[in-house]
């Protein structure tokens, strides 16, 4: 929706007072009202009372009602924000003919329901939605005062946002998948936010026509509006999508087996996204913008390091002790692992052992940059140049010194990923090749994908069969049972500052499927994350 957008005001709905009476008459109604004081000399205390709530909530509503947007203020415990929004509720979003009808009161919270109509320029649509607000008692008035919060004019807005009916900045979208199937909120709720920012990015390259939207106005600047009624259609433009309708539904289904978890599918042979879910309370994509530490799955770039620099090899030694000390610093693994001495890489990662991995690092030519070099020149990752056609983040593997250069070669320290980085790092370890993940087409908008070198053949075989060992040997077994085909895997957990539980990661493969998860707080990788990866491949493979 266009910005600064010049809009008309309909009779009926708030009035915005203008001039030295309106001024100071909106002053008069805050000073005798709002929560500066109520000339009282015993102001009431504790929290209000049945009779209170009910009285104050009641005035607001009437005085909302009737589009009396200065007295509905006065009527909360900031009424010059409150105010400004409740003016622009009818002033810029054209609400009018409000009725709200109370809920059963709980306390001091009222639910309530607004039934309104929404007119411009001609057009005229009803409008629906459920609210709660609070009374509370004002701190200096005394006076019981509706605590005042955006959601309470409407469940979806925040600190500074607005509402605003105007036609839109840009098209809608019609995003469809690799199989031409419609990609429609609605029916694969967590691509909401993603498919806002599409259509934010391609909306006007996708060849649609803008139409009239009730839209949520961001406060932050890079927020796209959130539309939340469509009043006049436009043309929605149709965006070919990299998705599979089928990937998709599973993966969907996947994350909601646990909270604040994330999952990404690829194609390894393409690069292509076949699926992007999350989750999450707060709408955040981190699926493919988080930046949190892998745990052991990040173990696959650090034996690519190892192979790679001829410290050992799949059948080489990597010995596997109860305990390293790096630096001062020691390192366990987890409990109940049986130490082994004589263990190769490929026993030391199928089982995930920590200490085999930290025995290692101090080899030579190993140095503090090793890591980083292998995960940018190898895989792609931590130079901020992937081009996915939405914002994400291509991992952090800074070259550091210390206890963290140990901590980082079993995914911990300052190694920052997401599943769409660990999607990858599995796809360039089974092919080779490194092929930067992406959602729309790179033509659409002639974006460069980012590139690297990829991995030597022997490498690739190597991890390759490290996790086809961890998927039907190893710690991968649980997660991955009853799935057919060619099929590897890797798990982790990652340990967070504050967190009593760990984070669970695992990525994994079937054919040519590549998909990775994370769960916060999920505890062991093959607990929550493994089972979401399961079913992805499930249906993908």
């Amino acid at each position: 929706m266009g910005r600064g957008v010049k809009v008309a005001v309909i009779g009926g709905v708030f009035a915005v007072m203008v001039g030295g009476a309106g001024y100071g008459a909106y002053n008069v109604v805050s000073a005798l009202d709002g929560d500066g004081g109520s000339g009282s000399s015993e102001a009431k205390s504790g929290p209000p009372g049945e009779d209170e709530v009910g009285e104050t909530s009641e005035k607001f509503f009437a005085a909302w009602e009737k589009g009396d947007a200065s007295t509905a203020a006065s009527y909360t415990n900031n009424a010059s924000v409150a105010g400004a929004l409740l003016t622009a509720y009818g002033e810029d979003a054209h609400i009018s003919g409000v009725e709200i009808t109370p809920g059963q009161a709980a306390g001091t919270s009222v639910p309530f329901t607004v039934k309104a109509k929404v007119s411009y320029e001609g057009a005229t649509k009803p409008l629906s939605y459920k609210s709660t607000l609070t009374v509370v008692r004002g701190e200096t008035s005394g006076r019981a005062l509706v605590d005042w919060k955006p959601s309470v004019v409407h469940p979806d807005l925040k600190d500074g946002d607005t509402l605003v009916t105007a036609e839109s900045a840009t098209p809608q979208i019609q995003a469809v998948g690799r199989d031409g199937a419609v990609l429609s909120k609605e029916k694969y709720p967590s691509l909401g936010p993603i498919l806002a920012k599409l259509r934010e990015k391609y909306g006007d390259k996708a060849g649609g026509t803008p139409g009239v939207e009730l839209a949520v106005r961001h406060a932050a600047a890079d927020a796209p509006d959130t539309p939340l009624l469509t009043l006049t259609e436009g043309k929605p433009g149709k965006l070919e999508t990299t998705l599979s309708a089928s990937v998709q539904a599973a993966a969907e289904k996947a994350v909601k087996r646990y909270g604040e978890s994330s999952v990404v599918a690829v194609k390894p042979s393409s690069g292509e996204v076949l699926a992007v879910a999350n989750n999450r309370t707060d709408g955040f994509n981190a699926a493919f913008q988080g930046t949190v530490a892998p745990g052991s799955t990040m173990k696959i770039i650090t034996a690519a390091m190892l192979i790679d620099n001829g410290v050992t090899s799949m059948n080489g030694p990597a010995p596997c002790p109860d305990t390293a000390t790096w630096q001062s610093q020691t390192f366990k693994n987890l409990t109940g692992m049986q130490p082994n001495e004589s263990a190769t890489l490929a026993n030391t990662f199928m089982r995930s052992c920590n200490t085999g991995f930290i025995k290692l690092i101090d080899e030579k030519p190993l140095t503090d940059s090793s890591l980083m070099q292998e995960a940018q020149e190898r895989f792609g990752l931590g130079q901020d140049n992937w081009q996915t056609g939405i914002p994400s983040f291509d991992g952090k593997i800074p070259a550091v010194s210390g206890p963290d250069r140990a901590a980082g070669a079993i995914g911990q320290g300052q190694v920052q990923m997401n599943p769409l980085n660990m999607a990858s790092v599995t796809a360039t370890a089974i092919t080779g090749e490194f092929r930067q993940p992406y959602l729309v087409p790179f033509d659409l908008d002639d974006r460069k994908p980012a590139t690297a070198k990829g991995l030597p053949q022997g490498t690739a075989s190597q991890l390759k069969q490290m996790m086809r060992l961890t998927a039907t040997q190893g710690t991968g077994v649980k997660a991955m049972s009853g799935l057919g085909g060619d099929i590897g895997a890797k798990t982790g957990s990652a340990e967070v500052d504050g967190q009593t539980v760990s984070n669970s990661w695992f990525t994994g493969f079937r054919n040519d499927i590549a998909a990775a998860a994370m769960t916060e707080e999920g505890g062991h990788g093959g607990d929550a994350a493994g089972p979401i990866v399961a079913d992805v491949l499930r249906v993908g493979g």
